[in-house]
């Protein structure tokens, strides 16, 4: 690697706004607030508001899209459409 380009890459506490957990991995962003964390050394603190801990599909609360209603909904609003109607 050249000298001098890259940004700094440390260790940062990710934690997650809505559920509150917390995770120390390395980052190259930075924060004034810090953390202390379970070795007994103080990180930067970066909060985000979606992590696998809270996002709907990580956690089993996906929702399941119905795509028959939208076609349905799609051809009240513009019709039928078939190969003839395409032209070209």
């Amino acid at each position: 690697m050249k000298a001098n380009i890259h940004p700094d890459y440390h260790p940062v506490i990710f934690k997650d706004s809505s559920t509150g957990k917390a995770f120390l991995t390395r980052s190259t962003l930075t924060s004034d607030v810090t953390l202390e964390w379970e070795d007994g050394n103080r990180y930067p603190l970066v909060v985000v508001d979606v992590t696998s801990d809270s996002h709907p599909f990580w956690t089993g609360a996906q929702r399941v899209m119905d795509t028959a209603g939208r076609v349905q909904k799609f051809e009240r609003r513009y019709g039928r459409r078939t190969r003839a109607n395409q032209g070209t």
